[in-house]
């Protein structure tokens, strides 16, 4: 599997402290808990996983043609906004 890490993605991770190994571990064990099937150029999903105790959003969109994953944007979501589990906002 090929990464590609947009800049938003590498700027937001840089700022949260989270790496690259990070972000393989949640988008090869994670969970998919919200599809984009309709997102350009490529269908994008929101994976959560954990490292350790610490949840990880990313928010991946895999090209078909070439095998690619490009990660949009990463983050650790907020209790305050995500239900218990962070697999659902708060409404």
């Amino acid at each position: 599997m090929r990464l590609v890490f947009r800049v938003h993605a590498i700027e937001r991770m840089f700022r949260r402290r989270i790496d690259e190994e990070d972000v393989r571990h949640v988008i090869n064990n994670g969970e998919t808990i919200e599809s984009y099937p309709t997102d350009t150029p490529y269908p994008s999903r929101l994976v959560l996983g954990w490292r350790g105790s610490r949840p990880i959003h990313v928010v991946a969109a895999e090209s078909s043609e070439s095998g690619e994953i490009f990660v949009v944007t990463v983050y650790e979501p907020d209790p305050n906004l995500w239900e218990p589990g962070f697999r659902r906002k708060k409404s």
